[in-house]
């Protein structure tokens, strides 16, 4: 497991992640400067972190926009408390909420029915078969519930997609990481859904798509 100390960059801050949290990846930095450019041209936005993990996500919004309200929820114990700690630790606290629960479960009565303006996830997207074969080296240090996609690897995205435009605004964004080879699955889950407009990704540092960003219809 990681040391509760130790600190991890990401984006313009440092965030704790100790036992039973997943720590950052540098990779998912995509997926942050991703929503902070969606916000540009929103005031005073509201923001949701879903499957919030340390509270990365979230945290570096709230950095990079004083005027942002963000919310953060997570299923375990050990996630909540590592989001409050750094939340805390980083003089976010007035502006940031934190909520426990299944996917939006957590954050349905902190929000009282208050639309949203973006939804960032960063969802587990390996497949069951694949933490007893290839990636089980990723079990050794960090929780199944960090990976764990079902399946197909999308189990998780499916609901996010089903359940957000319940939170949306009109015209709120949707964004979250997808892992490699999934871009042609997220598409076609988010226009079967019927309630978002056109899809987009974000491409990492080889041109892979890893990001999708879409707004409801």
């Amino acid at each position: 497991m990681s040391n509760a100390s130790e600190l991890h960059p990401f984006l313009s801050i440092d965030i704790a992640a100790g036992p039973k949290v997943l720590a950052p990846r540098a990779e998912t930095e995509l997926l942050g400067r991703t929503a902070i450019e969606l916000l540009a041209d929103i005031g005073e936005p509201v923001v949701v972190d879903v499957c919030c993990g340390s509270g990365n996500l979230g945290l570096a919004i709230a950095h990079a926009r004083p005027d942002a309200t963000v919310y953060l929820t997570d299923l375990t114990d050990e996630t909540v408390a590592q989001a409050r700690s750094n939340a805390d630790r980083l003089g976010l606290s007035p502006r940031v909420r934190i909520g426990q629960g299944d996917l939006f479960a957590g954050v349905a009565d902190l929000l009282g029915g208050q639309g949203v303006d973006l939804i960032v996830c960063n969802p587990p997207y390996i497949s069951t078969s694949k933490l007893v074969g290839d990636a089980a080296h990723l079990l050794e240090r960090e929780p199944r519930e960090a990976f764990d996609g079902g399946d197909y690897g999308i189990a998780v995205h499916q609901r996010l997609v089903s359940e957000a435009p319940n939170y949306l605004k009109p015209g709120g964004w949707l964004t979250f990481e997808f892992g490699l080879g999934q871009d042609r699955q997220v598409a076609l889950l988010l226009k079967r859904s019927g309630r978002f407009g056109d899809i987009s990704f974000a491409n990492d540092d080889l041109g892979r798509p890893r990001v999708a960003y879409t707004r409801l219809n």
